[in-house]
């Protein structure tokens, strides 16, 4: 039996963990001449432009996608589609880099990203393939990007800027993931798109 002693030793306390790091502020943007999609963690919106005039509609965008980054960490913007060469494709890629230059005079990191590669972190592919063997496009993979957003973040758009939401809630996720606060667990399959996209804006950042 062991002596007794005048004070007793104080109880162990268990360690606190240290504090989790908070998410950074990321917003994806889906930039279009007519309507931007733009995300945010758990959230989706959009800049809808109805004039006619390409200089008008330019400034709307430009103006109303600025009201949602201009206090952002990073921005994820979504780039060219090369196959594809219709109307507008020049005052559109202009409007692109107008968003991406406004993006450089706040010194907020940019990322772009192909929308191939949004496509496969949202389903796993570029390529599926309906009940008769065709290859899905279009209206059609659209839907089931929107579908896989609501899936596994459970994000459901809607209205007329329902695709374009979900398709910035997608580069939202991606640049989430780089950056180590990933939205929800991803397939291999989906997670490999990450791989060949430039992060060097964000890394920079990160770095300083």
């Amino acid at each position: 039996m062991s002596a007794p002693t005048l004070f007793d030793p104080a109880p162990q306390r268990p360690v606190p963990a240290p504090p989790a790091r908070p998410r950074p502020l990321v917003i994806g943007l889906d930039v279009a001449i007519g309507a931007s999609g733009v995300a945010g963690d758990g959230w989706t919106d959009s800049v809808r432009c109805t004039t006619t005039n390409t200089h008008s509609r330019i400034q709307f965008q430009l103006d109303g996608l600025a009201s949602f980054y201009r206090h952002a960490q990073y921005v994820v913007l979504e780039g060219a589609a090369y196959s594809k060469n219709n109307n507008g494709a020049d005052a559109l890629a202009g409007m692109r880099w107008m968003v991406r230059q406004d993006l450089w005079k706040r010194r907020i990191p940019y990322v772009v990203i192909t929308p191939s590669k949004r496509i496969t972190y949202a389903t796993g592919t570029t390529v599926h393939k309906d009940k008769d063997g065709l290859r899905v496009k279009g209206l059609a993979l659209k839907m089931m990007v929107r579908a896989a957003v609501k899936e596994r973040y459970g994000i459901h758009t809607e209205g007329q800027c329902r695709f374009d939401e979900a398709d910035a809630y997608v580069l939202l996720a991606m640049g989430l993931h780089h950056l180590g606060h990933p939205l929800a667990e991803v397939p291999p399959s989906h997670a490999r798109a990450m791989t060949g996209c430039d992060w060097s804006g964000f890394d920079k950042a990160v770095a300083r």
